[in-house]
Parts: C-alpha cells; sequence; structure tokens
C-alpha cells in the first residue's frame, strides 16, 4: 500500500513494522565491527597478522556491498518478504559459522557470506518504507533507519567489549546469531509483503539493472554515493585502524578502547538526533554539508598534530570524536537524498546506496593496516583522505546548492 503524502499512514502494524526494519538495519552494521576490540586476540587465536584480521573486516563490507547491489534491484522484480527471510535465515548460519571457524581463511570467507546475506535486511528494508509511505512519512522513516545505521558500527564495539570480558571473541558471534535468529521470527511474523506483483518491476533482470544504470547516469547522484560512500570509508578506516591505535599504542584495555568508543559513539547518537529534529526544517543539502566539514577539519587537525609531534591521547580522541559527530549528519542526510532522488526504482537505488557505502568502506577499511599500525598517523592520513574526497565530491558533482532531494518548498 502506498500512503499520499496529505495521509497519514495506517497505525495496524506500523509500529512494528519499523521496529523490526531498525532491527534489521542495525544487525549487519553490528556485525560489521562488533568484534573489533577482540582484533588482538583473534591474531593470538589464529597464529596471523593484523592485516589479515582487518581484512576479515574487508571480507564483510564486500559481502554487504554485494548483497545490497544484487538484492535491491531483485527485490524490485521478486517481492521484498521472501528475499528478507531468506538473507535473515542465512546471516543466521554465517554468524554460526564465524563462531566456530578453525582458520583465518574459513573466518574470512564466512564473513564475505554474512555480508551478502546481512545486505538483505538493510537494502530491503529501505525499500519497504518506501514501497509503503511517501512524502514526510517516508522521510521521517528513513530518517530513523539511517540514524539507526549510522549509530550501529559505532556503538558495535562497545557491545563486542562487553562480551569479551565474559568471554572469547566467538562469542560475539554467537550473539549475532541469536540476534539473527529472532528477527527471521520477527520478519515471518511482522513483515507482510509490501511490494504486490502489479507493481513489481518487469522484463527480467536485464529491465533491473537498467533501472540503476540509468540512476548512475545522473551526475548528482553519482556525488551524493560518492560523498556517502567515502564518508563510510572513512569511518570503517578509524574503526579498524583504532583498535590498534588505542590499546597498542595509547595502552588501553579492550575495556578502555570500548568506553573511547561509547564516548565517541555520543557524537554520533547526538548528531542524529539533531538531524531527525531539524530534517523537515533545515536543507537536507546544508546538514550534508555541515557533516562533511566537521569530518574534514577534524582529521585535519589530527593529521596537523601528528605531524608536528604534539598529538596527545586527549587530543587524538577528541579529533576522532569530531569525524563520528560529522558522520551522525552526513549518513542519515546523503541517504535521505539519495533515495529521494532515485525514488522512481527505490529497490535499485537502495542498492546503490549501500553498494557505494561497502565497496568504498571495504577498499578503506585494510589501508590503516597496510601502511603500518606502529603510528596513529597512518589511520590519520585515510581517514582524512576519504574525508577530502567527500567534499570534492560533494562540491563537484552533488552540488548542494542546486537542492537535488529536498522535500517540497525546501529546495
Amino acid at each position: 500500500m502506498t500512503v499520499s503524502i496529505d495521509s497519514a499512514p495506517a497505525r495496524t502494524g506500523t509500529g512494528r513494522l519499523i521496529i523490526v526494519l531498525g532491527g534489521l538495519s542495525a544487525v549487519s552494521p553490528f556485525a560489521i565491527d562488533m568484534y573489533a576490540p577482540g582484533f588482538p586476540e583473534i591474531v593470538g587465536s589464529y597464529g596471523t597478522s593484523k592485516t589479515a584480521v582487518q581484512l576479515s573486516l574487508t571480507a564483510c563490507l564486500i559481502g554487504l556491498a554485494i548483497g545490497q547491489i544484487v538484492i535491491g534491484p531483485l527485490s524490485d522484480a521478486m517481492g521484498r518478504r521472501r528475499l528478507l527471510l531468506a538473507g535473515s535465515g542465512m546471516f543466521t548460519v554465517f554468524s554460526l559459522v564465524c563462531a566456530v571457524a578453525p582458520t583465518i581463511t574459513v573466518f574470512d570467507l564466512a564473513r564475505l557470506l554474512q555480508g551478502v546475506a546481512g545486505g538483505a535486511g538493510i537494502v530491503i528494508g529501505r525499500a519497504v518504507v518506501s514501497d509503503r509511505f511517501t512524502g514526510t512519512h517516508a522521510a521521517r522513516r528513513l530518517t530513523t533507519l539511517s540514524v539507526i545505521g549510522s549509530t550501529a558500527p559505532v556503538l558495535a564495539p562497545v557491545a563486542g567489549g562487553l562480551i569479551l570480558d565474559i568471554g572469547s571473541w566467538r562469542l560475539v558471534f554467537v550473539a549475532l546469531a541469536l540476534t539473527g535468529l529472532l528477527l527471521l521470527l520477527a520478519v515471518r511474523a511482522w513483515v507482510p509483503e509490501s511490494l504486490p506483483a502489479e507493481r513489481r518491476r518487469t522484463g527480467g533482470l536485464r529491465a533491473v539493472f537498467a533501472a540503476m544504470g540509468g540512476l548512475l547516469r545522473r551526475r548528482e547522484l553519482v556525488g551524493y554515493l560518492l560523498v556517502m560512500g567515502c564518508g563510510l570509508g572513512a569511518l570503517f578506516a578509524y574503526i579498524s585502524g583504532s583498535p590498534f591505535v588505542f590499546q597498542n599504542i595509547y595502552g588501553l584495555s579492550p575495556t578502555g578502547y570500548s568506553l573511547v568508543f561509547a564516548a565517541n559513539a555520543v557524537g554520533t547518537v547526538a548528531a542524529g538526533t539533531v538531524f531527525g529534529r531539524l530534517a523537515g526544517r533545515v536543507r537536507l543539502n546544508s546538514l550534508l554539508a555541515v557533516g562533511v566539514a566537521i569530518t574534514v577539519v577534524s582529521l585535519a587537525a589530527l593529521v596537523g598534530l601528528l605531524s608536528l609531534g604534539i598529538s596527545t591521547f586527549p587530543t587524538t580522541w577528541a579529533c576522532l570524536f569530531g569525524l563520528t559527530t560529522g558522520f551522525g549528519l552526513l549518513l542519515p542526510a546523503s541517504t535521505t537524498i539519495i533515495l529521494a532522488v532515485g525514488g522512481d526504482a527505490p529497490g535499485a537505488a537502495s542498492g546503490l546506496l549501500g553498494g557505494a557505502q561497502f565497496v568504498l568502506g571495504a577498499a578503506a577499511a585494510p589501508l590503516p593496516g597496510v601502511l603500518g599500525n606502529t603510528t596513529a598517523m597512518s589511520t590519520a592520513v585515510v581517514v582524512l583522505g576519504c574525508s577530502l574526497i567527500a567534499a570534492v565530491a560533494l562540491v563537484a558533482l552533488a552540488r548542494p546548492w542546486q537542492g537535488h532531494g529536498e522535500p517540497a518548498g525546501q529546495s
């Protein structure tokens, strides 16, 4: 059912639906880095290198990208519910495989497949909202999912650190499997099919992916995709490099590292809350520009301090807090704009959105390890580079002053 812009959606089941979609939007981002506080333990467990362990994070990101790029447009042709059920079930299975993986090779492969399966929940969740709601009602619910998705990767290591206090890193993946099972049952009970057969895209897979190609011919959409993807790249480079920065260089314990992450998560949550309150009153493009500016300034300051040899644990922490705060504006703003610009093919637009997020995130995540984790500079340089590319894409391609994707009356 599609709701007109001037009418409120039916209340029956809507609250439960959004709760389930929110859970689906959170569980895969949680899976990306919930085990990050255990990176040093995993290195010892498998007798492997830091870079090899960081590649497991990259494998999950690649899987999430593949899953969303493929499953998003497929759901435009096949419907949402059965793909969502299949994805939730396979996420549960591969989380258990991660928990018992005997070698780093098996672990990395399971992480890749866990990501592919988890991509279904993210991409189809957004498409379900686009199916059922329009106008301001859709924007509010997409904002909710975006804020959940943006805070989950920052909160996940905090939860992982708590689990590591009572067990090994493998217990993290048992917890993810149990969460996946609960979401599978919730989808079965409370998420009906939202795309009836008569509204599905016809013409087979060729037509489905042709719609995606048509979206990629829009300059402004490509710009917003790059802004959002490079923002995620900056975040995941920070996530993959920070365990070694804070634990190996600054000497924090896994619990201490989790507390630092928790404090940084406050910035993301606060910025997401501000975004939710201002969306509809302040231009989305203005909020996006502010988020990008905060990330660039924060990381430029960190690189400058490190270059001068005067950066300390508090200054490094403060600059990275700026990164997570800016991200709390950047992701929900760019997500809402992208889905509005690509609203004629919501599954394809959602797939491109997720693909850009996690392809660029996967490319950036291992770079701090490749450059060496002996100082904080390797992580800082990668994160700043991603932020600068996002800023260039915003100005050169997205051109926010043109008001793309704004609700009526705000462009």
